[in-house]
């Protein structure tokens, strides 16, 4: 079999080539190659008269007039041309006077003219449809196709001699030119070695103003008119890369006729037997003949053949096909190579060139050894990792690179590794230990151990990685994800896990679980006017001050901001969960240093424990922020320790605030007024607007129940607007009906911190229409603590509208005197609290006799709450106060019950004036 395998080589070779056709292609370019080694010139009887670009210049725009192909006839007849073909289509009619001068022009031609007729595909790909010229053309004229194939690789070789147009054979344009019978023949390859610029060319334009220099040329001559200009687009590709138009593929055609040179396919047999001739005469010498004299041979062969092919072609219509006969050269010439190279030992060179390069270059290290562990291959970056060079490692065992390890273990086995590696998929077991430098210094290595059979028996691989930085880098991440960045304590996820564990732990030891939440107190004020560096020291200090007083026996974590925990084990402890959180409080009474600066930072806390506080890790850190929640609001500086109801009070609050948005969105909420009347004589000068919730099933809610929690929502500055825009326009309603009855309202915090205050006061008294001096906004204290700049600049805004600003609950608060004096205000409202018991309490009536006198002296108003009797208000008169509200003069009440209370009269009064 090793003996006929060259040979069958070939066969099957020539096999694949005749089945895919590829020979076709070398067949074609062989020839083609023929062509342009051995041209000859055109005869020169064949003449094309081309419809060029200075023609269509010239006479304009292609389509021309049939009067001037009558006038080219008349022409060519002049000048003594023996046959004219036209490559022009005349298939349909022109105008009726060129058509007939055509006629007659082909009439008097006596029929030396060939009109041609040519097949033309459908578009929606039915059978073509056959353009022929018109009857009065054809019966003057000899018919000629002029249809040419175009093959696969788009170039034009052969040409017909005639086709079958309906029931009629009608010959090709050359072969009625070139005066042969076309006789049913097959078609033939043109001679292409006739050169295309030989063949005599004229301008149309030329012949038909009558250039006599142009007209001898014609003498005697066939000629074949059509176009020759790009722009008509008649071109077609023929072999050596040549283009030409379709009158001279015709002209070159009728030349191969004339010139007997229609060249036709030799038959098959031949090849057959030259390429039997080559196989036997490589069978006969393939083991007698050196490979050098066989490719001698068989290169000698194929130039002989190819050089009698030309000759042959060149001297008779005969194109040999040799394509298969190379073919068979080439596949002899690869089975000789294929015989003589050892690839098996090429491919291991190329493999180990290519390895070699490879290992050379890695990053990594690269190490590999013989079957008894003995170091072969040593890359540079094993050089790096380890400190060794090569001639420092190479032939030593592999466990020199190994440290010993701590605990007494075997080291590494490269032998166990690298067999372990065949058995699993991808063929690679990564292990990790501890390596040795040349300095002694041990540090993690990772390796990627496998194994292979060599030519020198089995061998073993590893790629070895310094990991150590990885390692670093790996601890800092799970220092990182369990610690805070900024103080080092344990963070919110540590805590969680640690809560867990020892929730485990008292769990089954039957203890309890203590956690304290702290936040700082004020800390906010820090940040805002010291700087966030300031506070992050703050932070730390604080973080110090927690570590040193739980000592080690409680887990200390910061969860954010300002907040920290303290997880406690309860059986750690020698002292109730209440001591220590005191303790802990007390130990904030010293000021934090950071730095040149101290601060005095108080602390709240909010405890939870287990069981009772909370279950599990989630329920004591919800539980104790809520905790911590409830001592910030009630007991700021102190500790609350977490109970039920606490969650309860938060679950109604929430609820509560629920129920709010819908009031909201259902326009639950009403406006009373209460009146504010003038206490000399009683009479009305205002009314306070005061909102009611009218709940759908528990009616009236009391002010005091739910506007706490509309003040610390979102729904604060959405109901407060709603306030503002009903009572003004509730006073506008009265103002327009003739009672100017100045309406007071609270003003929300809210209002002053979401926007501009001032543009909204001026918008909504454009919007209705209310007089400014009709409305007045009562502040209170907590208001004016926030921003005092931007509050006063906003304030002298809206008094400059001509709204009147009234301070709300006088006396109550500790910075009241020093607002009288920095604020623009029209004047103050005397809180009830002091006027209740001004006739039994002589301090009540020392405090509201040295206001109402400040008052008087700084030009306020002055407004009394509360008043319940005549001798309260007869009192107030006597110590010169103005005005006064209160259930004496009238209870809140809706707008239409205040109309006819309080405006009832002064408005009849009106109507009757």
């Amino acid at each position: 079999m090793k003996r006929y395998r060259p040979h069958i080589l070939v066969v099957i070779a020539l096999a694949v080539v005749l089945s895919t056709g590829w020979h076709a292609a070398l067949r074609n370019a062989l020839t083609d190659l023929r062509f342009k080694w051995q041209t000859r010139a055109a005869t020169g009887d064949i003449v094309v008269v081309g419809i060029d670009a200075p023609s269509i210049d010239q006479i304009g725009v292609w389509p021309w007039p049939r009067r001037l192909h009558a006038e080219m006839l008349q022409r060519l007849e002049a000048a003594g041309a023996q046959d004219v073909a036209f490559d022009v289509d005349f298939s349909t009619p022109s105008d009726p006077a060129s058509d007939a001068a055509f006629a007659k022009a082909l009439r008097d031609a006596g029929g030396s003219t060939i009109l041609p007729s040519f097949k033309q595909p459908t578009a929606k790909g039915g059978p073509a449809h056959v353009n022929r010229p018109l009857k009065s053309f054809a019966n003057q004229s000899w018919p000629a196709v002029v249809n040419v194939a175009i093959e696969s690789d788009g170039l034009v070789r052969r040409y017909p001699f005639g086709e079958k147009l309906g029931d009629a054979f009608m010959p090709s344009m050359a072969v009625v030119l070139a005066g042969q019978d076309a006789n049913r023949r097959a078609p033939f390859l043109v001679d292409f070695s006739i050169r295309a610029a030989s063949i005599p060319t004229v301008s149309y334009v030329d012949v038909l103003r009558g250039d006599r220099a142009t007209l001898g040329k014609l003498k005697g001559k066939k000629v074949i008119i059509g176009a020759t200009a790009l722009e008509l687009g008649d071109r077609f590709s023929v072999p050596n890369g040549r283009i030409v138009s379709g009158p001279v593929i015709q002209a070159l055609a009728a030349e191969s006729i004339r010139q007997n040179r229609t060249l036709r396919w030799t038959s098959d047999i031949g090849m057959v037997l030259g390429l039997g001739a080559i196989c036997l005469l490589m069978m006969y010498s393939w083991r007698r003949v050196a490979p050098g004299l066989r490719v001698a041979i068989l290169l000698a062969t194929g130039v002989v053949v190819e050089l009698a092919a030309i000759l042959v072609q060149a001297r008779w219509p005969l194109v040999i096909d040799t394509s298969l006969f190379h073919i068979a050269i080439v596949a002899y010439l690869t089975a000789i190579a294929l015989d003589e190279i050892d690839f098996r030992s090429l491919l291991g060179r190329i493999a180990e060139s290519r390895f070699h390069r490879i290992a050379m270059s890695l990053g990594d290290g690269l190490v590999c050894t013989d079957e008894d562990h003995r170091i072969t291959v040593w890359n540079p970056g094993a050089s790096a990792i380890f400190g060794y060079v090569p001639a420092e490692i190479i032939g030593r065992p592999f466990e020199t690179l190994c440290a010993p390890r701590a605990d007494g273990g075997a080291r590494p086995s490269m032998h166990d590794a690298a067999r372990q590696a065949l058995l699993v998929p991808g063929g690679a077991v990564v292990v990790e230990f501890e390596g040795r430098r040349k300095n002694g210094e041990t540090f993690p290595v990772e390796a990627s151990f496998s194994g292979w059979q060599g030519t020198d028996g089995f061998q073993y691989g590893a790629i070895l990685r310094d990991i150590s930085v990885r390692k670093r880098e790996a601890e800092r991440i799970r220092y990182l994800a369990e610690h805070d960045a900024l103080t080092g304590l344990a963070n919110r996820n540590m805590l969680h896990v640690s809560l867990t564990d020892l929730i485990g732990a008292a769990e089954r030891r039957s203890t309890g679980v203590a956690l304290l939440v702290l936040g700082l107190d004020g800390f906010q004020e820090i940040n805002n006017m010291l700087g966030h560096s300031t506070g992050d020291l703050v932070l730390r200090a604080v973080a110090d001050r927690l570590r040193s007083e739980v000592g080690g026996k409680a887990i200390v974590a910061r969860l954010s901001g300002d907040e920290f925990a303290i997880a406690i084990d309860c059986a750690e402890i020698t002292e109730p969960v209440a001591a220590v959180t005191e303790r802990i409080a007390r130990a904030f009474e010293a000021p934090l240093a950071t730095g040149t600066r101290q601060h005095r930072v108080k602390i709240s806390v909010g405890v939870a424990v287990y069981p009772e506080g909370g279950s599990n890790a989630d329920d004591l850190l919800s539980n104790g922020h809520l905790a911590l929640t409830k001592a910030k609001a009630t007991r700021r500086g102190g500790h609350v320790v977490f109970e039920a109801a606490i969650r309860q009070e938060l679950e109604n609050r929430l609820r509560l605030e629920g129920e709010l948005a819908l009031a909201a969105d259902r326009s639950e909420f009403e406006l009373f007024y209460q009146p504010q009347v003038r206490l000399i004589d009683g009479s009305l000068v205002g009314a306070e607007a005061l909102i009611r919730w009218r709940h759908p099933v528990r009616g009236y809610v009391s002010p005091a129940e739910f506007m706490p929690v509309v003040n610390t929502s979102a729904l604060s500055e959405r109901i407060a607007n709603w306030v503002m825009e009903t009572a003004c326009r509730q006073a506008r309603a009265w103002e327009l009906s003739g009672s100017d009855v100045r309406v007071a309202i609270n003003l929300s915090p809210s209002q002053l911190q979401s926007g501009d205050l001032a543009h909204s006061v001026a918008a909504l008294l454009e919007e209705t229409g209310l007089t400014p001096s009709l409305l007045e906004i009562e502040v209170t204290e907590d208001i004016l603590l926030h921003d005092e700049r931007r509050v006063l600049e906003m304030f002298k805004r809206i008094q400059e509208l001509g709204v009147r600003i009234l301070f709300d609950d006088f006396g109550t608060g500790y910075a009241s005197l020093s607002y009288l004096k920095k604020f623009p205000l029209d004047g103050l409202k005397i809180d009830r609290s002091f006027v209740f018991g001004l006739l039994s309490n002589s301090d009540d009536a020392a405090i509201v006799g040295s206001t109402i006198g400040l008052s008087k002296q700084l030009g306020l108003t002055v407004v009394a709450e509360g008043i319940e009797n005549r001798a309260t208000a007869d009192f107030l008169v006597s110590m010169g106060c103005e005005e006064g509200q209160g259930y004496f003069f009238g209870r809140p009440m809706p707008a239409e019950a205040f109309e006819k209370q309080f405006l009832a009269t002064e408005l009849a009064a009106v109507s009757a004036a």
